[in-house]
């Protein structure tokens, strides 16, 4: 009986041994790695590109098409020098 009562506790010891060291390690491996994480800089996707320009060719035609249908509506008298002054900035500023 002595003999398995050694035996027993032998191996409890080993357990417990195993145990400890398991657990010391892990927390120290997990210290490591939220350390390696607060040093490293976040990683970040990056931006996605700027969207293309609209071509300007068909922008510009629009706007030259608008300021002479303007001029013809101001020399046929629809528009005042004032109205057209107006409508031509509106025009050219957008």
């Amino acid at each position: 009986m002595p003999g398995l009562l050694r035996g027993v506790a032998r191996t409890a010891v080993v357990a417990g041994t195993a145990t400890a060291v398991s657990n010391r390690v892990s927390r120290r491996q997990a210290g490591r790695w939220a350390q390696q994480e607060a040093e490293a800089p976040p990683q970040y996707a990056p931006p996605p590109p700027p969207p293309a320009p609209a071509p300007a060719g068909d922008d510009m035609g629009d706007k030259i098409a608008q300021l002479k249908e303007l001029g013809q509506l101001k020399e046929q008298g629809v528009l005042t020098e004032e109205e057209f002054a107006v409508q031509k900035s509106k025009i050219l500023g957008s």
